[in-house]
């Protein structure tokens, strides 16, 4: 029986019976009004603790349904799937091929780092700093974290409480949604048209609440929408208002992005941070992101980046800025942009011919407005031998029947990309006619 006569207390009691099984998932909470006249004890008290219990993710409002149990938080992922005999265009992933090979026989290895050594190899400082500051001449310092996942992970923890706001463009790359919401704060979307996310949405984030935005200014994850100088200014008016609210640039793409960079961050804003993943141009196995920020904002990392706690590990810093200093690589990385925005661009171009609407002009992957159920048009690819993602699982609402559908397909030829073109036409008049 629920018990309690404030509200830490009876959602104490009720997340004591979730954890013993009295309370199964999917099964309904009493109504507020039933469980205060219970209990004796204002209206507001029960309503309270359900919100509490909401945002710790014990359980679920379902409007006219009621509150129930919650099951374990469903994410999705980027990455291959396993054991299809389908071409699998949803990966996300970088092609192979393409990405710098490692150059262990030229970097130090042998001499150990130990407890207490700096958190940053130096020679990896000394060319992200200066890479850095090409973009952010602000006198920011440098951190670096295990990807760009672990920056965003540390940076919400470290600046924000359970149930804080956070802006998140909206639709979003998979693993933002996934670290906001299995961190308790609440997602707040923010959408975007073909300049990059909207003034008004900004605002609207920011009127609710919003202590922390994440921005990407160029080949934003899924939709491949790059920030245009115009709107980058009109954001940065927005957040000079705003000067509580923490900027988290996530600038995935930067080397290999056929766009310029433009920073929704004001001058003199004091909180911000710029993160520049390796993933995308060194490979995703090197888990490896560098971050520019503020002074404070990189005290309180340096907190949860200590030696002896959750450093990155040197000799990966080493292999880095061994990858990034071969002379090599500036020429592999100028291909790999190239190929990606001409795969890019072909499809876009073939989708248009047949009168299908895109959004985008960079990245890996191309969005498309499918202007149906997004469900209907994959499996109908999947009986001409595609695997696509469907585009409902980048909303901070999932919405399976949401009309679109996100390609990663250049590691396609040419014949092949006319092939998709057409098998996409025919499965959207298929599911059409549904």
């Amino acid at each position: 029986m629920i018990q309690g006569s404030t509200a830490h207390e009876i959602a104490d009691s009720i997340r004591a019976q979730i954890g013993s099984g009295v309370l199964a998932v999917g099964e309904g909470l009493p109504t507020v009004r039933a469980l205060a006249d219970r209990l004796g004890v204002n209206r507001n008290t029960v309503a309270a603790a359900y919100r509490a219990l909401a945002r710790a993710g014990a359980v679920e409002s379902r409007g006219r349904g009621g509150t129930v149990v919650a099951g374990p938080v469903r994410t999705e992922e980027e990455g291959f799937a396993a054991e299809t005999v389908l071409r699998d265009l949803g990966s996300g992933n970088p092609d192979p091929d393409l990405l710098p090979l490692p150059v262990l026989a030229e970097v130090d290895l042998r001499t150990p780092a130990l407890y207490g050594d700096a958190l940053i190899d130096e020679g990896l400082r000394t060319w992200a700093t200066r890479w850095l500051a090409e973009a952010q001449p602000r006198g920011a310092e440098l951190s670096v974290t295990s990807g760009a996942v672990d920056a965003l992970e540390r940076l919400l923890v470290a600046s924000l409480a359970h149930g804080d706001v956070v802006g998140l463009e909206d639709p979003c790359f998979l693993s933002s949604i996934n670290v906001v919401r299995l961190g308790g704060y609440r997602p707040v979307g923010i959408p975007l048209d073909e300049e990059g996310i909207t003034v008004a949405g900004l605002q609207a984030a920011i009127d609710a609440g919003a202590r922390t935005v994440v921005c990407t200014p160029r080949a934003h994850n899924p939709t491949g929408i790059s920030l245009s100088a115009e709107r980058a200014a009109e954001l940065r008016a927005v957040f000079a208002e705003a000067p509580h609210v923490l900027i988290i640039e996530d600038d995935h793409y930067s080397l290999l992005s056929r766009r310029p960079y433009h920073s929704v961050i004001p001058d003199g804003h004091p909180r911000w941070a710029l993160v520049r993943s390796m993933s995308k141009f060194l490979g995703p196995d090197l888990r490896l992101a560098l971050l520019a920020s503020d002074p404070d904002t990189a005290a309180q990392l340096r907190t949860r980046l200590s030696p002896g706690k959750t450093w990155v590990s040197r000799i990966l810093q080493r292999v880095a800025v061994g990858m990034l200093d071969h002379p090599d690589t500036p020429a592999a990385l100028e291909r790999a942009g190239a190929h990606y925005a001409e795969r890019g661009d072909a499809l876009r171009a073939l989708l248009r011919e047949r009168g299908i609407t895109v959004r985008g002009d960079d990245g890996l992957n191309v969005w498309v407005e499918c202007g149906v159920d997004g469900r209907a048009v994959s499996e109908a690819m999947m009986r001409r031998g595609w695997l696509v993602r469907t585009g409902g699982g980048f909303l901070l609402e999932p919405d399976e029947a949401s009309p679109q559908i996100r390609l990663t397909a250049h590691t396609l030829g040419d014949a092949e990309l006319r092939t998709l073109a057409d098998d996409l036409q025919a499965a959207i008049a298929d599911a059409r006619r549904r």
